[in-house]
């Protein structure tokens, strides 16, 4: 249904003659749909569990389950690290080849190439400060994170549901639409 875009339209313009029952069918599968979410994500204080919003468009054929507004998508920012994982970071991996392992060099970029002048970035060489145990400097070893998946998860599990609901809203619309039924 997502492709038809005639479906779509016609939805639309029956929308403006006729109150149809999309809207309350689209907002009864989202908060379903949400409640599956706030039980998958992950919970510490539950706040992130709390942002999670569901809102329908007025014509009932739009809904956004989720992390909405720009406020809780940078409070809330590490909700993407625990859905898809973390591959780690190690500065080991960027050690360079003319450093030995005492002074403890790395390098993320090769800065041999940007002698003179066009030097743009003032780029000084980078050291890793840490006494061994303890991390001072800008390249600390990160574990990788398994993929934790609550998005995804919560619109498959209730995809059947949703779908059963949806095109019996877009029967019962089209079919009063036909009837010649206004609003009332």
């Amino acid at each position: 249904m997502l492709g038809d875009f005639k479906l779509r339209r016609t939805l639309r313009n029956i929308h403006q003659t006729i109150d149809n029952e999309l809207k309350v069918e689209m907002q009864k599968v989202a908060n379903e749909i949400l409640a599956t979410m706030r039980g998958l994500v992950p919970k510490d204080t539950g706040a992130a569990a709390a942002a999670l919003t569901a809102f329908v468009s007025k014509s009932g054929l739009d809904a956004e389950i989720g992390l909405r507004g720009k406020r809780n998508n940078k409070r809330f920012f590490y909700l993407r690290f625990a859905e898809y994982g973390t591959k780690g970071y190690s500065g080991v991996i960027y050690r360079r080849a003319d450093s030995n392992a005492i002074d403890g060099h790395t390098n993320n970029r090769d800065k041999m190439a940007m002698k003179g002048r066009r030097n743009a970035l003032r780029a000084r060489e980078t050291k890793n400060k840490s006494d061994g145990s303890t991390f001072f400097g800008k390249y600390p070893d990160i574990p990788a994170r398994p993929a934790h998946p609550w998005l995804r998860p919560a619109l498959d599990v209730n995809r059947e549901a949703v779908m059963l609901h949806l095109q019996a809203a877009v029967a019962r619309t089209l079919k009063r639409a036909s009837e010649g039924a206004g609003n009332g």
